[in-house]
């Protein structure tokens, strides 16, 4: 009987450790379990913080494309400005010498012609274009108004003589045009 109740008391203990065994696997397995799902979330946040890092580092590239193309095209704002100056001259020569009547005024005339003649091309080159604007409707953004006069054809607000050429460099404004408006 001694030895009944040790072989019972050996199972006892045997299912003991092993139920003890199941419990420490349960625990290991629920410790494991939240660890991966530690892990999980840990990767899920990583990969978000990598998409906007990228996403990020895209629009860092396309905001630099931006601004060099913009660069690019305006960079030479300072020096078109600058031959505004030249242009407007070769202009009044242009008109002085085509009032008067004398032969050498003939050849200065051709030689004016071709030397603004090759400025407009330059400015066709790099985007700069004369405003068109008598005729329309004033607009403060793009004419100057210097002085207003009173014309019953025209609607009141109309640019009715230009007193200086507004000219834009690839669509912004480079100089403003001077004008004279209709009143009522």
């Amino acid at each position: 009987m001694k030895k009944n109740h040790h072989m019972k008391d050996e199972k006892r203990l045997e299912n003991e450790e092993f139920e003890q065994e199941i419990k420490e696997d349960e625990a290991n397995n629920a410790a494991q379990d939240e660890a991966l799902e530690a892990l999980k979330q840990e990767n899920q946040k990583l990969k978000d913080e990598m998409l906007r890092a990228m996403a990020d580092s895209e629009n860092i590239k396309k905001r630099c494309a931006a601004e060099m193309e913009k660069t690019s095209k305006y960079a030479i704002s300072s020096f078109a400005k600058d031959l505004l100056g030249v242009a407007d001259n070769l202009d009044r020569a242009l008109e002085a010498v085509q009032t008067s009547n004398g032969a050498d005024c003939q050849a200065l005339l051709e030689g004016v012609q071709l030397t603004r003649q090759e400025l407009s091309h330059v400015f066709e080159k790099f985007g700069i274009t004369k405003m068109d604007i008598v005729g329309k409707p004033f607009d403060p953004n793009f004419h100057q108004v210097i002085q207003q006069i009173s014309d019953p054809s025209k609607p009141a607000g109309t640019v009715i003589e230009q007193l200086q050429t507004g000219y834009m460099i690839n669509g912004r404004i480079l100089r403003e045009a001077m004008v004279v408006v209709s009143k009522e």
